[in-house]
């Protein structure tokens, strides 16, 4: 997203979406729409835990779940459960 803000700032345009990118950085995953159920999963057990991370780390701890569970299996992990 960077990359086209940049883009669009040398273009011309005011880049105004980088109020955007960084509300769904810091909203964490339930204001995020692209969300899939890991993520979900993830944000349930922090609440319930009264845990807070980082949506970062979130999708760190998901995608490694995920490359995981891949390797173990042998097969892809479907993109509605894990993207």
């Amino acid at each position: 997203m960077d990359f086209l803000n940049k883009a669009k700032q040398m273009a011309g345009g005011t880049g105004n979406n980088t109020a955007a990118t960084n509300n769904n950085a810091a909203g964490g995953a339930a204001n995020n729409t692209n969300t899939d159920y890991g993520d979900k999963g993830l944000d349930f057990v922090e609440k319930k835990t009264g845990h807070t991370m980082g949506r970062d780390t979130n999708e760190k701890i998901t995608d490694g779940a995920r490359g995981l569970y891949e390797k173990a299996t042998g097969s892809k992990v479907n993109p509605k459960y894990s993207n």
